[in-house]
């Protein structure tokens, strides 16, 4: 086995695994706020893991479990269980050797496991250990990977550290990197290559100064300089030897992958560069998207939808501008600073191509969102609703069409005698938060009368069954399914029981979706998510063209991302 050790984003080749390490207490990301730690991203197997996990799937094209995320909370949870059963007979348990063996032991097992239905075991293990060095709450996994690094043996375990260049009177710096390579190499790691974040290209005094300051050979110093996309690093890299360096240090052409997996990852690499550089040359048009949330003030809140947006402006060779929508300001106002927030956010949202509303949980900004879904219906805007941006949908077409004026959610229902057309799920456990949740994949069935759906026709079903992730405590009230329908807002896909409404569309709109899952975290540069494919599509008003181009296309049996994922895990 082959580990990279890392601070940072990464992309590399072969079989690949990845685990992220997160030195907080937390036993995962399930409880944390979005405004403080960004977006909860949720797996397959359900685990709810820091935002990281869901980079390293779009990038590797890999489908990675709860185990694929460490946390402090984990390990010593996993220790404390462990002394409790007496399998330390009767030893004192210690950070070192106890919680430090636990680490490296948890991480040679998770690297092994193999990626994905190839039942082949990874070649490359890429770990990413978060926090700053130095920090005491990463010291045990500090000494964890110095002894990994021994473990692992000579040519097996290679360092990346990230470092940042910052430029002061137009002069490159590179005093902070000196620093911080010193403080690695004192915590017992001694970095193999050197990744400079910088703004622009190094100069070459630059790379030579830390070249011999930081004890590296100049071509073990990467410079990792702004791009306009972030999917045209990968490209950066590969030009200055990255993939050279890395089959050299860590002896890589000595793995067991075949020549045709290299030809099938040259051949991917080739469609990427083609995708991720159409609009270098700033000739494409723009796509503007209305994003209507509550958590707009720390955009890595809803991370994976604005990736699964750009994955779509690539497909549909557009540019995307993401207008951001605080729901809250579309409610009315009586201050006259509150009431110019409003006129921006009535502006901001009418004047974009498509409104799309995310997930969220809590009563704050709900009625902005329910007038957001309320006028897009009303105006033939494109709208996508994500498992909460469903809800307000529903609740608004429950008051405005169906007459009932008092519809709710039973998570906002203040007081008695509101009609809750949303409610709890009767399985959920209310009094525990974390872990709790209707989480992972699961089966999504398109109703026999849904032929003449949009997005039916996106996902390219053979037998009608999708699979998407979801995460959610609230579901569509089932004793108002049938009024609902009566009224023409139709539930074209239900769970396998066929009692959980999980997809509504309407019929006569150039485009209006909700779906309960999140379509997101399975979005792939080269496979974008459906629900997001059409509503940028018909928002950019080539629906048609996408539809056709989807209808030819031999990526994925089912067209789904669950289902049917390109393999561009051969980078």
């Amino acid at each position: 086995m082959k580990y990279v050790l890392v601070s940072g984003g990464v992309i590399s080749g072969l079989y690949v695994s990845s685990i992220k390490i997160d030195p907080y207490l937390n036993v995962d990301a399930g409880t944390m706020s979005p405004m403080e730690h960004g977006e909860v991203f949720v797996l397959d197997d359900g685990g709810e893991v820091d935002l990281d996990l869901g980079n390293y799937e779009r990038y590797l094209n890999i489908t990675l479990t709860r185990e694929n995320n460490i946390t402090t909370g984990k390990i010593y949870k996993h220790v404390i269980d462990e002394e409790r059963k007496g399998s330390y007979l009767g030893k004192t348990v210690q950070v070192v050797p106890h919680i430090t063996d636990a680490i490296q032991e948890w991480i040679e097992r998770v690297a092994k496991i193999p990626v994905d239905d190839t039942n082949e075991e990874p070649d490359v293990c890429i770990i990413e250990l978060g926090g700053t060095i130095g920090d005491i709450e990463s010291m045990p996994f500090v000494e964890a990977m110095t002894q990994l690094r021994r473990r692992a043996g000579r040519n097996n375990f290679m360092n990346i550290h990230v470092s940042y260049i910052p430029v002061i009177n137009g002069e490159q710096k590179t005093k902070p990197t000196q620093q911080t390579i010193k403080a690695v190499r004192s915590a017992g790691l001694i970095p193999d290559l050197i990744a400079c974040r910088c703004e622009r290209p190094l100069d070459k005094g630059t790379v030579e100064k830390i070249a011999r300051f930081c004890q590296v050979e100049d071509e073990q110093v990467v410079a990792v300089r702004d791009m306009p996309s972030i999917y045209q690093v990968p490209i950066l890299l590969e030009e200055q030897g990255f993939i050279p360096l890395l089959r050299s240090s860590l002896r890589l052409d000595n793995c067991t992958f075949s020549q045709l997996l290299v030809k099938k990852g040259h051949d991917i690499w080739n469609q990427w560069k083609t995708l991720t550089l159409a609009g270098h040359h700033g000739y494409l048009e723009t796509v503007t998207i209305a994003l209507v949330g509550k958590y707009i003030d720390l955009h890595d809140s809803y991370l994976s939808v604005i990736k699964s947006l750009e994955h779509c402006a690539m497909k549909c060779k557009r540019k995307l501008k993401i207008v951001w929508v605080d729901s809250e300001h579309l409610e009315s106002k009586s201050s006259s600073k509150d009431t110019a927030k409003y006129h921006k956010a009535w502006h901001d949202m009418c004047t974009a191509d498509g409104v799309l509303v995310p997930g969220g949980f809590g009563n704050r900004g709900i009625e902005g969102m329910v007038v957001a879904a309320k006028w897009a219906r009303e105006n033939g805007r494109p709208y996508l609703g994500i498992c909460l941006g469903m809800q307000v949908a529903v609740i608004d077409y429950a008051r405005s069409v169906c007459g009932i004026t008092n519809a709710t959610s039973e998570e906002f229902a203040g007081t008695t005698g509101a009609s809750n057309v949303i409610v709890y799920m009767p399985e959920i456990n209310k009094e525990v938060m974390g872990g709790t949740m209707r989480l992972g994949l699961r089966p999504t069935l398109f109703q026999p009368d849904s032929e003449w759906s949009k997005l039916r026709k996106l996902y390219k079903d053979k037998n009608g069954e999708i699979l998407e992730r979801h995460r959610h405590r609230y579901e569509v009230n089932p004793e108002y399914v049938e009024q609902l329908e009566s009224a023409g807002l139709t539930f074209i896909g239900k769970d396998d029981q066929g009692v959980r409404m999980e997809i509504i569309e309407l019929k006569d709109h150039p485009w209006f979706v909700g779906v309960q899952f999140h379509p997101e975290y399975l979005s792939r540069v080269l496979d974008p998510s459906r629900p997001y494919l059409g509503f940028l599509a018909a928002s950019a008003n080539c629906l048609d063209e996408i539809t056709k181009q989807q209808a030819e296309s031999l990526n994925g049996p089912n067209g789904n991302g669950a289902n049917g994922h390109m393999d561009t895990s051969a980078f």
